[in-house]
């Protein structure tokens, strides 16, 4: 049995999880064809690179000081909480890590009050100390009573503390001091990090991850809890409801740098992938054949988010898409269910629509930017927030908010917070930026970003965090200005456009193709407005001083998916093809429309 270390790394968003874990790679001689590895090997999907955050949960491993020390880089935004909390399960013992300047922030919060519940040993990583006006010394002070206000065990809150930056390379026991390499840390993951314990007796595994390869099928990942597994081996699959199947292990791997090994057996402490085993979910066991005993499955927190899927109907359905039908959008939810824990999909017994809930309104736009680039085209309702009946009571989702910002403009935000029914639970001071604590509905929240970085002129940074439920807070005003609908199809013109101005701010541009009913811009005043974008300008023979003026357009407003997501009504729809997010109208037709605001 080779020595390993298992670790997990979680940190709140942008603290440098990514490129610690890049460094932690070179620094065990990991090489591919004789050159040094990129950056952000990690995150290695579009979509995460693009954004700069980390979506999925990844394994690698290195080699270092005779010990094999298994990594898995976790997502620190809240909505993937899903992926945290099933990973934490292979590990003994996690890496916090911790901006020098920001010090713990809510996501911090939350993916280390798991790990701690599950009784890992931390080793607190304090990055960035290459910041101006960074501050180290708080910021573990800071790190120690967010533990202790955690109910940490003894042992945990004796945690050994490593000061450096990722981005530079090198790690040190004192942020006074730099070093040039980063085996400060890597001498404290052996020294402090528990071993595995070696559990002898019958195989037993608990399934924490899948992979997918489209010459095996489904590979189910996890950490040998007890005893060997052996390739070829008859083993049973234990479900949660009670089933069991019986099956054969076709191939074993273990996790090797960037890739993953075959090998003959694996015992208990290691992390390894099993071919041959098909019908798995994600908290299922796989045991011996003959002593079945099942472990306990991964507790995961209840969605608190909802939005209905549709497949396109608007007049421009199947022009950009491969895949058009409700068929195809059933198949890939359904397909999604597999390896992303957080999610529930319902489908209508009448309709082709879906409810899909989610974490929040991050993680329902990562699925749909998802499937618009592999070719799907959808439609997407607003979102909603799952209320539920405790004890007769109506409750809703709150969340825990922090608003970091420049002093001057804090009022503007709470005044816009307590419209919307948030209660400020904090303020604390840092130079010239304070920072706002907040408990409000995760309803206060949807469309509240944008409106937070207008008011502090791009300066904010928010995060929020799922709370508990409560009872129910009453109504909030959301957005107040009707929306801007295209009376006919066809060529949008900059004329038509030129004369509308006054009555709001468009979102599309001039030579724009669009459909009768869709949301073309924002009205100024209340209310739905319904105006001719296609009408072009009759030539004449004529001359006349001062007709011939140019027409003058201000740029449109473009939305990213969540901005699109956010903004619309209940009555409006967000169509999501490979090349175009649209506004509609649910009911495309004007009389159609005014019939039904009248029922």
């Amino acid at each position: 049995m080779t020595k390993i270390k298992n670790i997990a790394i979680i940190a709140h968003v942008d603290h440098g999880k990514t490129t610690l874990v890049d460094k932690m790679l070179l620094a065990g001689k990991l090489f591919r064809d004789n050159e040094v590895i990129g950056e952000f090997i990690m995150d290695n999907n579009d979509l995460e690179r693009e954004r700069g955050i980390t979506i999925l949960s990844k394994n690698v491993s290195i080699n270092y000081g005779g010990y094999k020390i298994n990594i898995i880089d976790t997502p620190g935004h809240a909505d993937f909480g899903g992926e945290v909390e099933r990973v934490l399960n292979m590990c003994d013992g996690v890496l916090l890590l911790v901006d020098a300047f920001e010090g713990p922030m809510p996501q911090t919060r939350f993916v280390l009050e798991k790990a701690i519940r599950l009784g890992l040993k931390p080793i607190v990583v304090i990055n960035k100390v290459d910041k101006p006006n960074c501050r180290p010394d708080e910021v573990q002070e800071e790190v120690f009573d967010l533990m202790y206000s955690l109910d940490a065990t003894e042992d945990q809150l004796d945690f050994p503390t490593i000061y450096g930056s990722a981005k530079q390379n090198w790690m040190s026991d004192n942020w006074k001091t730099p070093t040039n390499n980063i085996s400060a840390l890597l001498d404290a993951i052996i020294k402090y990090i528990p071993n595995p314990e070696t559990i002898l007796g019958p195989a037993q595994m608990l399934i924490t991850s899948l992979d997918y390869s489209s010459y095996v099928g489904r590979i189910a990942v996890g950490r040998v809890h007890r005893g060997v597994f052996q390739n070829n081996m008859e083993v049973a699959l234990l479900k949660q409801d009670g089933t069991v199947l019986k099956g054969k292990i076709k191939g074993l791997n273990v996790f090797t740098g960037l890739g993953r090994t075959p090998v003959e057996s694996v015992s208990s402490g290691d992390i390894c992938a099993i071919v041959g085993i098909d019908k798995f979910d994600i908290g299922d066991t796989i045991t011996d054949v003959n002593v079945q005993e099942a472990l306990k499955p991964i507790a995961i927190d209840e969605p608190t988010m909802s939005m209905t899927f549709t497949n396109n109907d608007s007049p421009f359905f199947g022009k950009e898409g491969k895949f058009i039908t409700s068929r195809h959008i059933h198949e890939r939810l359904m397909k999604e269910l597999d390896k992303n824990l957080a999610l529930r999909v319902e489908k209508s017994e009448t309709s082709d629509v879906w409810r899909v809930s989610g974490r929040g309104v991050l993680h329902l736009s990562v699925l749909i930017e998802t499937m618009r680039r592999e070719g799907y085209e959808l439609q997407v309702g607003q979102p909603q927030v799952i209320l539920k009946e405790i004890d007769g009571v109506k409750c809703e989702p709150i969340e825990q908010m922090t608003i970091n910002l420049p002093e001057e403009c804090s009022g503007k935000i709470i005044e816009m917070i307590a419209n919307r029914k948030g209660e400020m639970t904090g303020m604390d001071k840092k130079g010239d930026r304070v920072t706002l604590n907040f408990l409000i509905p995760s309803r206060g929240i949807i469309g509240l970003r944008n409106n937070v970085l207008t008011a502090s002129a791009g300066e904010a940074v928010m995060a929020h965090r799922f709370y508990e439920y409560q009872p129910y807070k009453g109504e909030i005003e959301r957005r107040t200005n009707g929306s801007i609908i295209a009376m006919e199809s066809g060529t949008a013109y900059a004329y038509a456009i030129d004369k509308l101005q006054d009555r709001g701010k468009f979102f599309i541009f001039p030579q724009e193709e669009v459909y009768a009913g869709q949301v073309v811009g924002e009205n100024a005043k209340e209310g739905d407005l319904v105006v001719n974008v296609t009408k072009s300008k009759k030539l004449t023979n004529m001359r006349a001083s001062g007709a011939d003026d140019k027409a003058r357009i201000i740029p449109p407003i473009v939305f990213s998916l969540e901005e699109a997501l956010e903004y619309i009504k209940e009555d409006e729809y967000v169509e999501v093809t490979p090349k175009s997010i649209r506004l509609r109208k649910i009911i495309l037709d004007e009389t159609e429309r005014k019939r039904a605001t009248k029922k």
